[in-house]
């Protein structure tokens, strides 16, 4: 795994600290498991799937779509992290 520049240089966790043990953890099928390593990432690979939708699709737009998404994505990961940070 490709270790946090952040965590390594400053000793403390990034937002994004968690989302490779996360993502490994749905393709072995731990669902519940990367929700609590990283709660947001679903609503992160849901983003990533409709960014993919956005470069395929040109015909329609998916601009309010993509905002909404990283909107509730960056909420989630900064929840998150205050949460890790102060328990």
């Amino acid at each position: 795994m490709i270790p946090c520049l952040n965590k390594k240089l400053f000793g403390v966790d990034c937002l994004g600290c968690g989302t490779q043990r996360a993502l490994l953890l749905i393709l072995k099928g731990n669902f519940s498991g990367a929700f609590h390593q990283f709660p947001a990432i679903y609503t992160t690979l849901l983003l990533f799937g409709v960014l993919g939708l956005h470069f395929i699709d040109k015909g329609r737009n998916y601009h309010k779509i993509i905002v909404s998404l990283a909107i509730i994505n960056a909420i989630i990961m900064i929840v998150s992290y205050i949460y890790k940070m102060t328990h």
